[in-house]
């Protein structure tokens, strides 16, 4: 058990019995209070360091969920900006496929119309019957080669050249003995055009075409040969204002009348 006494002029002394030899120990009051004072210190700086750790703890919890909204809020920006992103790809690129739809489809409109034109400017025009020649004896020469003076013009080229139709018409004659006109044409054709003039192609090696066969500007009606009266391979080709001999015309000038560069 301990007790406190009063001592001289209020010296304080602590007194506890001592256990076992009975000895009674004295100590001041004024270490008690420091030991006293020094124990709620401690528990003082005890309660501030938990105090402080929970603040810290809680800090720490709070910037950690601080910086997880943030990540979370960054990430759905992202996956947002991403998604806006695609949408206008893909709507750029639905765009960019209509433009291309639009210009191929514009782009087949105008070659057809291209083709159309030039068909139509084809089947209006005129040609010369052969592509590559030497101009040979002209219309109205004499000779003693002819009965009469050359009733058409030749262009002279090797025999087996491709022989084409000056214009469209529908073939009204065709084959051997001048198709008619006579053995000093040989093989020959004569077509029949849409103003009512023809044309005539004689001394072919062969006849591609046959009566009432509709050609075309340029198609190819036969090759050329060495067949009937002449002194080589040519092609004899008349202008008529009848499919028969006899009413031939100036084929050159005709021609150039047309357009044609002869």
């Amino acid at each position: 058990m301990g007790a406190s006494l009063a001592l001289g002029a209020g010296g304080a002394f602590a007194a506890d019995a001592a256990q076992g030899n009975g000895v009674l120990s004295v100590a001041p009051a004024s270490d008690l209070s420091k030991s006293v004072q020094a124990q709620a210190d401690a528990l003082q700086k005890a309660i501030d360091a938990e105090k402080a750790a929970a603040k810290k703890a809680a800090a720490e919890k709070a910037k950690a969920a601080a910086e997880k909204a943030a990540k979370e809020a960054a990430a759905k920006k992202k996956a947002a900006e991403q998604a806006a992103a695609k949408k206008a790809a893909e709507k750029k690129a639905a765009a960019e496929a209509a433009a291309k739809a639009r210009q191929a489809a514009e782009a087949r409109q105008k070659a057809a119309e291209a083709a159309k034109k030039a068909a139509e400017a084809k089947a209006a025009s005129w040609v010369t019957p052969v592509a590559s020649y030497q101009i040979g004896a002209s219309f109205g020469l004499a000779g003693n080669l002819w009965a009469h003076n050359h009733s058409g013009q030749d262009f002279v080229v090797p025999s087996g050249t491709s022989v084409r139709a000056v214009h469209g018409g529908v073939v009204v004659k065709a084959g051997g003995n001048g198709a008619g006109d006579g053995p000093a044409y040989g093989n020959a054709i004569v077509i029949k055009h849409a103003d009512n003039t023809y044309s005539q192609y004689a001394h072919l090696s062969l006849v591609k075409v046959s009566v009432g066969q509709t050609v075309a500007t340029g198609q190819e009606i036969g090759l050329s040969g060495n067949t009937g009266n002449t002194t080589g391979p040519h092609l004899h080709f008349e202008i008529r204002t009848t499919p028969n001999y006899g009413s031939a015309v100036e084929p050159l000038a005709f021609l150039r009348s047309h357009g044609v560069k002869v």
